[in-house]
């Protein structure tokens, strides 16, 4: 974990000397005498992680104006305000406008260590929620085909269970976030879910990575290690491409699934493990047991419930909509872009080999490279973007530039509740030029 990056700001320089040395323990700490200084480092070095401010400040300003910058610029970032101890009336007022808590002059350093050390970790879960709702969205179940309908009622079924799941399907359908929705809705969902790439890790270093080590057990093992089973104790261990793996793990999976229970290399003695696994590979494991790959009863123990996810090119009538929510999810500014008619019947009929993985590559890729806030067939590489229209049907829709440039100004302008002052704001063009763009209209025959 990165230092944390904290901004005193008081005008009292024995002070922010004072606290420079104190709050020096948790990171790197940034001056400022007075809130214009203050929002001079905001701006020129960057977000901070906790802001301390001086309430009054009686030849520089009140600390309510440093709350007020970092509560419209850092929303995130708390704010603990030092006062006077005859000024509490306004450190409560701080209170109610958003700081995060309020300290009294003269400085008892264990209550600063305290209150810091609290809101840096208050900072911490604020960001970690965040990026858990961002991947809980990217990994979204979206669509309504028949076939993806089926999988969200077997994932509904099998989430209230703790058996084993085996979730099959071509590369890049979603095999991890079926995974991970199991776990979400699962009387484990409080516990670890623990992603393991089978295909990624070599045969010699596939047992101690799933079931630990002892010290010594073999060259280079210095200390002893706990392996991806026991911590996912409690939880659900996803062990992606089960088919790469080779046979002495294999007998080891299907003693763990038999036994709940696991041994480190290099231990004799068992270790109790109570872990759901979910395992998914594009692979048939029928076919590699015929083969003599891939051990039968270790197929039996993990398909106890059988998940199977529909190749993209199966379910076409679900392409516009993951087309909708993979723009929303990658728009610059918050507003998600307009997706031509043209463009989107050739995406719908593109086969996407890579299914819904390479989708959302390519929407990014698009949304990254265009500066109009529409896309066009020409966003799009070959052969997606130059697909012969008489392989899809098109309708023919071919607006003007000026008819798509009307439109997105319209979707922008919407976007902001008829705010026009923020649509010119976000399409990077005065009022004028926006009213412009809103009256546009094609040209006539």
């Amino acid at each position: 974990m990165n230092p944390a990056r904290i901004l005193v700001v008081d005008d009292d320089p024995h002070a922010r000397d004072l606290l420079k040395r104190l709050l020096g323990m948790l990171g790197e700490v940034t001056q400022a005498s007075d809130p214009k200084m203050a929002a001079a480092r905001m701006a020129e070095e960057g977000p901070f992680d906790l802001v301390f401010t001086d309430m009054a400040m009686p030849n520089a300003g009140d600390g309510l104006l440093v709350l007020h910058e970092v509560r419209a610029h850092l929303p995130d970032t708390p704010v603990i305000v030092v006062t006077a101890f005859g000024n509490i009336e306004g450190a409560l007022d701080s209170i109610q406008q958003g700081a995060f808590d309020y300290l009294s002059k003269p400085f008892d350093v264990d209550a600063i260590m305290r209150v810091a050390r609290r809101a840096l970790e208050q900072k911490r879960l604020v960001e970690e929620n965040r990026s858990l709702r961002k991947q809980v969205d990217r990994g979204a179940m979206v669509g309504r085909s028949p076939g993806l309908l089926e999988v969200y009622k077997q994932v509904a079924r099998a989430a209230a269970t703790s058996v084993p799941v085996l979730i099959t399907g071509e590369t890049g359908t979603g095999k991890e976030m079926v995974a991970r929705a199991l776990h979400r809705r699962s009387p484990r969902s409080t516990g670890s879910f623990i992603p393991v790439d089978c295909g990624a890790i070599s045969e010699s270093l596939m047992e101690s990575e799933l079931f630990g080590h002892a010290r010594g057990s073999f060259t280079g093992a210095t200390g002893a290690r706990r392996g991806l089973f026991e911590e996912a104790h409690g939880g659900t261990l996803f062990l992606d491409e089960i088919g790469d793996v080779g046979p002495k793990v294999q007998a080891q999976l299907l003693r763990a699934l038999q036994e709940g229970e696991i041994r480190r290399v290099g231990e004799s003695a068992p270790v109790k493990v109570d872990v759901r696994v979910v395992a998914a590979t594009n692979k048939d494991l029928k076919a590699r047991v015929a083969e003599g790959l891939f051990r039968e009863d270790l197929l039996y123990r993990l398909d106890v419930v059988h998940l199977h996810l529909p190749p993209l090119r199966e379910r076409r009538e679900d392409i516009a909509a993951l087309v909708e929510h993979f723009a929303a999810l990658h728009a610059r500014g918050g507003v998600a872009p307009v997706v031509a008619g043209e463009a989107m019947a050739r995406l719908t009929a593109y086969d996407w080999p890579g299914n819904v993985r390479q989708l959302e590559n390519v929407v990014a890729r698009a949304l990254a490279l265009n500066v109009t806030g529409v896309l066009g067939p020409q966003d799009f590489p070959e052969p997606i973007g130059d697909a012969p229209k008489k392989l899809i049907g098109l309708a023919g829709d071919m607006p003007s530039l000026a008819e798509l440039s009307r439109r997105y100004a319209a979707h922008v302008l919407q976007h902001v509740g008829g705010n026009k002052s923020e649509a010119a704001r976000l399409l990077g063009v005065d009022r004028k030029t926006l009213y412009k763009l809103l009256e546009a209209q094609e040209p006539e025959e």
